[in-house]
């Protein structure tokens, strides 16, 4: 079993590492760079956000742009801290359990997690000595990841992917254990050590028959939810909607907001929905991790597509004035970000 998972992982692209749709791309992203003739266009896209959301932001900071009644309760906590403080905190912004604690500088779902109780967030400020940031768990029974950008001079723009999120569960046949119904789901068993240390205390019932027993409610691929795409369902209504979100946040124009929502219908009347966090320039139209409504070669073009829509809002924001970030600084800022994501990462593997 285990063999023919990973013979599955290795043969679906779906799965393949992040340098495998971005090494293919890297003389186009050369090209559009010297095109711009600026070496750090990309820093100037999102004025607002710190190297315009290229990894190294604050998810708090970034989240502060948002007007309070579309995101969730949020706090802040810094890497050194004072336990009964941040408990006195969460009662004053009213965000009761469960939570959601991560990283404030955090990326593909690492050490997001889900907490119940004051022993557990206790344990994991603990285990992890890093900025971390603790908002309400929004209780919403949809999520999808919307990709926005608008030009600088334009009034409207446009959603360039809608990314449904399909949580990862199975359902129970009355005599096999939960650990055979994750052995034998072709999704699940990629995922099978993962899923055995987040339910333990289950990992040997017997899930009643037709009882679907919900495996991750992180909407991140790395814990296995599935992207669909729902390009089909974008229209007017809901760019408008969009357009009205961005005119709210100042000083962003590109990127992905991952959202929780009640309906698709009340999203596009603009109510009952949720923004979770913004992504910046190192967002990915993610509805291209579809594969049975996109192959490999075409989401290496959409990548290049929207590093293309990046390219055009560079070009008219540095005409507008906005100052890019000097190259050195630039590039040692992301320097920085690669030693991190290998501590995050090692982090998060550890855990596991």
């Amino acid at each position: 079993m285990y063999n023919s998972s990973f013979i599955e992982k290795f043969t679906q692209w779906e799965y393949w590492p992040s340098y495998m749709f971005y090494i293919p791309n890297l003389p186009y992203a050369l090209y559009l760079t010297l095109k711009g003739r600026n070496m750090t266009l990309y820093s100037v896209i999102n004025p607002s956000i710190k190297n315009s959301g290229n990894g190294t932001e604050s998810k708090y900071k970034t989240l502060e742009l948002i007007p309070n009644h579309l995101k969730p309760k949020t706090i802040f906590v810094a890497k050194e801290r004072d336990f009964e403080k941040i408990i006195i905190q969460l009662h004053k912004s009213g965000i009761d359990y469960p939570l959601i604690a991560k990283p404030d500088i955090g990326f593909k779902g690492m050490l997001v997690k889900k907490i119940y109780s004051d022993n557990e967030l206790q344990h994991y400020l603990n285990a992890y000595q890093l900025d971390i940031i603790i908002q309400e768990f929004i209780d919403l029974p949809n999520e999808c990841g919307v990709f926005y950008h608008r030009l600088p001079n334009s009034e409207k723009g446009s959603i360039t992917s809608l990314t449904l999120k399909s949580f990862l569960s199975v359902t129970g046949n009355g005599i096999s254990s939960l650990a055979d119904l994750v052995r034998f789901d072709k999704r699940a068993q990629h995922y099978i050590e993962m899923l055995e240390k987040n339910h333990k205390k289950m990992w040997h019932s017997i899930p009643d028959k037709g009882k679907v027993v919900l495996l991750s409610d992180i909407g991140n691929h790395a814990r296995g939810t599935q992207f669909i795409n729902g390009n089909h369902l974008i229209d007017s209504r809901l760019e408008s909607v969009f357009d009205e979100v961005n005119t709210s946040i100042k000083g962003w124009y590109y990127g992905r907001m991952d959202i929780k929502y009640q309906s698709m219908e009340d999203l596009k009347k603009g109510k009952n929905f949720c923004i979770l966090e913004i992504n910046g320039t190192i967002s990915e139209p993610t509805h291209m991790y579809d594969p049975y409504r996109t192959t490999y070669f075409k989401a290496l073009k959409l990548i290049r597509q929207h590093w293309y829509y990046i390219y055009q809002i560079g070009v008219q924001n540095l005409k507008k004035g906005v100052p890019s970030k000097k190259f050195f600084t630039y590039w040692k800022e992301t320097y920085w970000l690669i030693g991190y994501v290998k501590k995050v990462t090692k982090l998060a593997k550890s855990s596991s």
